[in-house]
């Protein structure tokens, strides 16, 4: 089984290492017992996705990806493990992903001679109507 990130994209569960830990907080009885909150860890260097996609994973400003290049994940939401699992492959498919988008570059552009035009008429528009606000002499 593997984590789909899109039709031609997903992360192989080799890839990815789970461990259960203890959750923080209130809980209960249970809360000093069971281990249901998840920490993920998935290495980005030694994955593998296409060298593009790596490059903008590393360069986003997350706090969850390491200087050394590794995202760790901690889930603690959900009461059982089975949801915070969940929680956690669902929160790493959307940050890959969101590195998967390739930004289109911006083509520089001149405005049109008309719009230019109609920036001036209104400019001098508004110039006369703030003119028609100055002080009346006999």
């Amino acid at each position: 089984m593997s984590i789909r990130i899109s039709k031609q994209l997903s992360i192989p569960d080799r890839e990815i290492t789970v461990s259960a830990v203890r959750s923080q907080g209130a809980g209960g009885q249970n809360v000093n017992k069971v281990s249901s909150a998840i920490h993920l860890r998935f290495d980005i260097n030694a994955s593998s996705l296409p060298d593009a996609c790596k490059q903008r994973l590393l360069a986003l400003r997350d706090r969850r990806i390491s200087n050394d290049g590794v995202i760790v994940i901690k889930a603690q939401q959900y009461r059982t493990r089975e949801k915070n699992l969940e929680a956690a492959t669902s929160r790493l498919r959307q940050l890959v992903q969101q590195a998967n988008v390739r930004v289109k570059k911006r083509r520089a552009t001149k405005p049109t001679r008309s719009s230019q035009q109609k920036r001036l008429d209104r400019k001098s528009r508004h110039g006369r109507t703030k003119a028609l606000r100055g002080k009346v002499f006999d």
